[in-house]
């Protein structure tokens, strides 16, 4: 599509694919934004969902970059903030509503104050619904990114559906889940720009929440190349610190909360019966798992096949994933895109997750990156049978081909460099605002 138009501008806010795909410069920009963040929780050391890890990875990056980021977050109430050695990162914080929520009444005011203390925002940038669409309506410069969206939920509330044991109350989600996407059709158009994280849910903000391709814009998910990259001396010593044995031939990974919908009671379900039915898969594979949360004492029950870490810090992530031999998602969940994934893929390994569209669409989009499974046990089970069936020297070839595309697509570097580029195209600032809304390859 690209190579079809190399002669010729690409008009950025009509552009229907990932801005990742595009090569930005690597140059500092010719001006510097004042940028406006409100995201509900800011990260503190490994306790941080995806969306969190978002706003970190992708505002530290803007900021090293030379732009003046305020961020208006809720103020944690257990722990200290965290502190960066930079002059040009601002907090703003307020104490969270009783849903820890952000105070709207108490963010706006603190926005307005800044706003008017010195240069006005050039840009506004909400994680998901940080920012309501009540106070977003007339800003014409800000952008939000949906981390998840009701319409891709349905599928999860399917798959939660189907996977219900008999004796459990039918949940009435999906009744909801409808109610909850009409109310979005209603109110998304209330911001200006709209970032999609994956290429699903791009088509889905067009065709089904009939947001105009101009407001519309992929960005997918990038994590620190820095950390996340191939290191065999990084995971030999970390299998030697956890008593990982040489002898097993297949290790497996997985990372994330421990919870019914990140897909663990259909992965524990499928681990107990393999276990049972095959004693050379037994034998010979362990599965290292990062993470807490109320299926870790299950997986224990396993017994020496599995070994549950608890949550990592990102350099010991970095470790944990030169350890492995695969990386598995059971997820059960639809939308978003998640950072254990990439970051696996930049670390050199080949992945393997449940077959749902933001997933199939931007990460594993081929057999020569890794496996995917419909989210039913005898599916997962084959696929891991595939997987211990292809071994190892497979398994590091798909992790070559794994990581080629991760370093293609899902870096912090992309991603910073992408949503630079869109802010820069949407500011208040007239001045320049064709030339970076237009965008010529480099190659040509």
């Amino acid at each position: 599509m690209i190579s079809q138009k190399e002669n010729q501008p690409i008009n950025l806010l009509s552009f229907p694919s990932a801005w990742n795909h595009l090569s930005f410069p690597s140059k500092l920009p010719s001006k510097y934004l004042k940028i406006a963040l409100f995201v509900k929780k800011w990260p503190h050391r490994s306790l941080a969902g995806g969306l969190e890890r978002h706003a970190l990875t992708l505002h530290l990056a803007l900021a090293k970059r030379g732009h003046e980021l305020h961020i208006f977050t809720t103020s944690p109430s257990n722990s200290s903030f965290p502190r960066y050695p930079m002059s040009n990162l601002y907090f703003h914080l307020s104490k969270p509503t009783a849903a820890g929520y952000l105070d709207q009444a108490i963010v706006w005011k603190q926005f307005q104050t800044q706003n008017s203390t010195g240069k006005a925002f050039d840009i506004v940038h909400t994680e998901s619904v940080g920012l309501l669409h009540t106070r977003s309506r007339n800003l014409t410069n800000l952008a939000v990114t949906w981390h998840g969206i009701a319409y891709e939920t349905i599928h999860t509330d399917i798959i939660q559906e189907l996977l219900r044991n008999p004796d459990e109350q039918q949940a009435y989600a999906l009744t909801e889940r409808i109610t909850k996407v009409v109310e979005e059709v209603r109110f998304f158009p209330h911001y200006a720009h709209h970032v999609a994280t994956s290429d699903h849910a791009g088509d889905i903000l067009r065709r089904i929440y009939m947001i105009p391709e101009e407001r519309v814009h992929v960005i997918l998910n990038g994590v620190d190349e820095e950390i996340f990259k191939p290191d065999p001396s990084k995971g030999e010593a970390f299998k030697q610190k956890f008593g990982v044995a040489k002898s097993r031939s297949l290790v497996l990974g997985m990372a994330g909360r421990l919870v019914k919908d990140k897909g663990h009671p259909l992965m524990f379900e499928a681990l107990k019966q393999m276990l049972v039915e095959n004693g050379t898969f037994r034998e010979n594979t362990i599965v290292l798992i990062a993470g807490d949360g109320p299926w870790g004492d299950r997986y224990r029950d396993l017994g020496t096949n599995t070994l549950v870490l608890g949550p990592l810090e990102q350099a010991q992530l970095a470790s944990f994933y030169n350890a492995i031999d695969i990386f598995v998602n059971p997820t059960l969940r639809a939308q978003g895109l998640d950072h254990t994934l990439l970051e696996a893929m930049l670390s050199g390994k080949s992945v393997m997750s449940t077959r749902v569209a933001s997933i199939t669409g931007s990460v594993i989009v081929s057999t020569e990156i890794g496996y995917t499974f419909s989210p039913m046990v005898v599916s997962l089970k084959n696929a891991l049978y595939r997987v211990w069936e292809d071994g190892r020297r497979v398994l590091e070839m798909k992790g070559q081909a794994s990581r080629q595309r991760g370093l293609q697509l899902f870096t912090a570097t992309k991603m910073a460099a992408a949503y630079e580029r869109l802010f820069l195209c949407i500011s208040n600032d007239n001045s320049k605002r064709e030339d970076y809304c237009q965008y010529q390859s480099p190659f040509n």
